[in-house]
């Protein structure tokens, strides 16, 4: 009979929540918002976003990772740690709730690891923020070499590497550069870095049962910090072996994944999994560091061992190795008091808890309610709202069985519900304001549209608002237009991962854009020249037939299956693209008689 694993913990729901708690009361320097157990966000406690002069960094994602992201909160390493669930990317509105809390006028710098769930959240999280007059950059930390390259969207997942660059972002701070240029050193960190794990065991989830995965006399190599299948698993190996393949791996010039050759420079992290004694850790790291030097022909400038990132009680470690120079060691030997890298727990307590801060009043913004009276380009923008949606409303059964073939049957379904959102929600959209209106369409299709449709419509949406608005000094026309279409195809690019030609909604609405632009510099009038661009769009999305996908449940469809039907995602944003387009056209037109 199989059991739960033992655990020193009360309700399993809880564990992260009083994980916080815990760590609040033995640092003074640490505070967490009062928003459990939707909002579970560690912040510094001598910050506050009216009154921080300084970038702040922001970092997260789900829990199971202890120390790592809570316990790297303090000055000179990150400003807030938004936490989730165990393994589960935290939500949006947690994501936003650090962001406020934290961030001044300097701007923050969001440090993501590469997990599709961490991309869409911080993603659509930044894009908020930005359209509420925050300043965001997100860098992306995939150092993972475990793996041989990837193909598609999903790329290098992030591991223990992120902890350096959290270092590196830090010290860059506190020390007053700017946004980008905090940026800048954080992104060049994420480069210089890889990293490869080896475990003797899977983890244990609170109030679940242990795995036997692997068996005895066995262990895995490459095995992710979710408990994830590796590269292989083999028999047990004395570490001194497992150390030299681990090494091998990530240094290896037919991947080429880190840029170090033979007399870099570099720094070595060896980092404990949750279930490694740190006398194991020390034996790994006493033979990885003669290695480095001996046979691979590394100085090494740096050695951090101790539990960084783990994977709950699993046993095993991770290497990283990062490329140092000098503007690197010295990010790194700044001063921090984050608590793991670790730092003494002194000074006095301030409160454990203060409020979430929260967005602005809607009732304190004058020109966001639906104007008595639309002028002539607020009564086009609802025409054009309400064909669009009464489109894909007309649509929803041939995208649902598009979708039974190369999904999972609902994108007609989930399409429906935001369109209908849109109709019901019409009414009090600020229509004469046309960037407050985008916006105010992606919070009515986020709000009923699940799944990665809701958030990838709501970065669109996000997205165009914020070009609208740096824009729209006087009036929105079609060039204009044109810049937010390609603002919210470049956010979807960035935080969802795809491009042309990966069988998605891009795939109609980059040609779109194209054309649009074509026309417009060639002089047309913007109505034509956007009828003409959905003519472009709908062949975009016809032409998804002949491609093999590269993102979302259609990767694991047969070629022949998506030979049969179009990308249901690409013909759902060409047919309303091209519903909007006609009606424009007939507006103008019926302006012109």
């Amino acid at each position: 009979m199989a059991f739960p694993g033992k655990k020193l913990i009360n309700d399993p729901n809880d564990v992260v929540t009083e994980f916080i708690e815990g760590l609040v009361e033995t640092y003074p320097g640490l505070q967490y918002l009062d928003g459990f157990p939707q909002v579970k966000v560690v912040l510094r406690a001598d910050v506050s976003q009216t009154t921080y002069d300084k970038v702040a960094i922001i970092s997260g994602g789900g829990s199971g990772h202890e120390p790592a992201h809570a316990g790297f909160v303090g000055e000179g390493m990150l400003t807030a740690a938004i936490c989730g669930d165990i393994f589960a990317s935290p939500p949006v509105d947690s994501i936003l709730a650090g962001i406020r809390a934290v961030t001044g006028p300097k701007g923050c710098l969001l440090i993501v690891k590469n997990y599709t769930g961490d991309r869409l959240n911080f993603g659509l999280a930044a894009e908020q923020a930005k359209s509420e007059g925050y300043k965001v950059e997100t860098v992306i930390v995939g150092d993972d070499c475990a793996l041989p390259p990837p193909r598609g969207i999903a790329g290098r997942r992030g591991l223990a590497g992120t902890i350096l660059v959290h270092k590196v972002a830090g010290a860059a701070a506190a020390a007053g550069l700017p946004l980008a240029d905090v940026a800048a050193e954080a992104k060049r960190a994420s480069e210089m870095v890889g990293t490869m794990g080896v475990a003797l065991s899977v983890c244990t989830l609170p109030g679940q049962v242990t795995s036997d995965r692997l068996g005895p006399g066995k262990m895995e190599l490459g095995l992710g910090i979710h408990g994830e299948p590796g590269a292989a698993v083999v028999d047990l190996q004395p570490v001194d072996v497992v150390v030299s393949h681990v090494l091998t791996q990530i240094l290896s010039p037919e991947t080429n994944y880190v840029p170090i050759t033979r007399g870099s420079r570099v720094v070595l992290m060896v980092n404990g999994l949750g279930g490694t004694p740190i006398s194991e850790l020390m034996i790994a790291t006493g033979k990885a560091v003669p290695k480095l030097q001996l046979e691979h022909g590394l100085a090494v400038d740096r050695v951090y061992t101790g539990s960084f990132m783990t994977s709950l009680d699993m046993a095993g470690f991770s290497i990283s190795i990062m490329k140092a120079d000098p503007v690197i060691l010295q990010r790194l030997d700044a001063s921090t008091k984050a608590p793991y890298w670790p730092v003494a727990a002194d000074g006095n307590h301030p409160p454990a808890k203060i409020p979430v801060p929260v967005p602005p009043s809607w009732s304190a913004k004058s020109d966001e309610s639906r104007p008595s009276q639309l002028n002539e380009q607020g009564q086009i923008l609802e025409a054009a709202i309400e064909a669009s949606a009464n489109a894909i409303i007309n649509l929803k059964d041939s995208l649902n069985e598009w979708d039974s073939k190369v999904g999972d049957g609902d994108c007609g379904s989930t399409m429906c519900r935001g369109a209908k959102a849109i109709l019901e929600d019409i009414k009090n959209y600020p229509l004469n304001d046309a960037a407050e209106t985008v916006n105010e369409i992606g919070s009515s299709m986020g709000r009923v549209m699940g799944g990665t449709s809701g958030i990838l419509y709501t970065i669109f949406c996000k997205a165009a608002s914020t070009q609208l608005k740096s824009s729209s000094n006087s009036g929105v026309m079609g060039k204009q237009w044109a810049e937010a279409l390609a603002a919210s195809i470049a956010a979807i690019s960035k935080y969802g991962g795809a491009s042309a030609g990966y069988r998605t909604l891009l795939d109609a609405l980059i040609p779109a854009l194209s054309v649009l632009q074509e026309r417009l510099n060639a002089g047309d009038e913007p109505s034509t020249a956007f009828v003409v661009s959905s003519e472009a769009a709908i062949a975009g999305a016809e032409s998804t037939k002949h491609m093999q996908a590269q993102a979302g449940r259609s990767t694991y469809v047969s070629g022949e299956i998506l030979s049969s039907v179009p990308d249901p995602g690409a013909m759902a944003a060409a047919t309303w693209y091209r519903a909007a387009a006609l009606v424009v056209k007939e507006k103008y037109n019926r302006q012109g008689d």
